[in-house]
């Protein structure tokens, strides 16, 4: 596991960048951290870094959103990102009704906040990032990679 301490939010934005460089279809990453942390942020720049779009927002509501890769891709894999958002997750019973386990097909990069709310949905095989600081704080991610 990796731990790094990152002093400002350019440098949080930065490392997420570079952090999303190595990512390929089918790859699951689970964030974890307080309200606040920097999870929503964390895929944002991971959105910016792959398709050049900052325009990744919090589907706390929807629990999901698909962002398609632009026409002409930066990235080498051109694949899609799913961002799950499992906070309002109270029961994983739910997790059957929403149909979120498609999300995993393995064409999409898959980007999933506060997973530990349904850890059965997740992979064995994900990147796993826990978030730690919030405002203008300095952040400590640490992460896990897959075996």
């Amino acid at each position: 596991m990796g731990r790094h301490i990152l002093a400002n939010r350019a440098d949080f934005e930065a490392f997420a960048a570079e952090f999303a460089r190595a990512l390929r279809p089918g790859d699951v990453v689970a964030l974890a951290g307080p309200l606040g942390a920097g999870k929503t942020t964390f895929v944002r720049s991971i959105v910016a870094a792959l398709h050049g779009a900052d325009t990744a927002t919090s589907p706390t509501f929807t629990l999901r959103h698909r962002y398609a890769p632009p026409s002409s891709g930066s990235h080498p894999s051109g694949a899609p990102i799913e961002h799950l958002d499992l906070f309002r997750i109270e029961d994983s019973r739910e997790l059957r009704e929403l149909g979120l386990e498609d999300a995993f097909s393995g064409e999409a990069i898959v980007l999933v906040e506060w997973w530990e709310r349904a850890p059965q949905l997740l992979p064995q095989r994900r990147y796993e990032i826990e978030i730690q600081g919030s405002g203008e704080e300095p952040r400590t991610v640490a992460v896990r990679t897959p075996s």
